[in-house]
């Protein structure tokens, strides 16, 4: 696939891998949380857009995508529900990351002389309460976190700061000038580790599946999506979460997307074979470890 070598016995692996945003953003930290220890040499490939992350996947660019799925404070990325359902292309393992926010700027910049503070508009909602404790900063918009310090640091902006993760001071030759300027500690993105269906597993699971991703569509009349989940319940698997999204073309029919949690192989396939006799369509967007805090 694109000319990647992948031997993984001898350690010598070489995986590219797409994020939406710049190197050392949160994207990028939770690539390496799933697969820096197994692998000897990761690329990441910063895209301006999701599509354009999913577009380098089905075309065999990269190896794979990280995506955010889900936060705890702002719920599910709708767009990428959307996309895992239309493209051929599964989960394959997933990682929770503790989100922290940084205020970074360039070497010899003080506090006092930040005037300015960029980054992606859901990171400056989530640090509100520093920002208001800063009237005189003039707070702007980013297309990323990570963008924002490479932006302060490419410019050479001695008035500027951007709110990211540390790992973007790191790549840039940022400073943090203040750590934790998050409005809530329990802050939590759910990433998900996606490739296309054709291609065989990135790497081997370092322990067994225990969730299960799944998308399906049932027809409209009282009573089918209870009917659908007590399918799943009968079957012995745990619906951990469940979200519906509009059917483009067909108004008020929806797309439910559910996760379980399952004990043995045999249960999850039990529950596909039992919503697959209730509903009108059935994906299994994959199935994998799930993740702890």
């Amino acid at each position: 696939m694109g000319g990647n070598k992948m031997n993984f016995k001898t350690g010598g692996n070489f995986l590219r891998i797409a994020i939406q945003g710049e190197a050392g953003s949160n994207s990028h930290m939770a690539t390496v949380a799933m697969l820096g220890k197994e692998v000897a040499d990761l690329e990441i490939v910063p895209c301006n857009i999701s599509a354009e992350v999913m577009g380098r996947v089905m075309a065999g660019e990269v190896d794979a995508a990280v995506l955010p799925i889900e936060n705890s404070l702002h719920g599910s990325v709708a767009e990428h529900y959307d996309l895992l359902l239309e493209l051929d292309v599964r989960v394959e393992r997933e990682s929770l990351l503790r989100i922290r926010h940084n205020l970074i700027a360039a070497p010899g910049v003080k506090p006092e002389d930040i005037r300015r503070v960029l980054s992606h508009p859901v990171a400056l909602s989530q640090c509100r309460k520093f920002l208001a404790s800063h009237p005189e900063f003039e707070v702007m918009p980013f297309y990323d976190t990570a963008g924002a310090v490479k932006h302060v640091m490419a410019d050479g902006l001695k008035d500027t700061a951007g709110i990211a993760p540390e790992l973007a001071a790191r790549q840039y030759g940022g400073v943090v000038l203040q750590a934790g300027v998050e409005d809530h500690a329990q802050n939590f993105t759910r990433f998900h580790l996606i490739r296309r269906t054709i291609d065989s597993q990135l790497l081997p699971s370092p322990e067994a599946d225990n969730k299960m991703s799944l998308a399906f569509a049932i027809d409209h009349r009282p009573g089918t999506l209870v009917a659908a989940l007590q399918r799943l319940a009968a079957e012995g698997v745990d619906l951990t979460k469940i979200e519906s999204r509009p059917v483009p073309g067909s108004p008020w029919e929806y797309v439910f997307y559910v996760d379980v949690r399952f004990d043995t192989p045999a249960r999850a396939e039990a529950a596909v074979s039992a919503l697959t006799e209730h509903a009108r369509m059935v994906k299994v967007l994959g199935r994998y470890r799930a993740a702890e805090a």
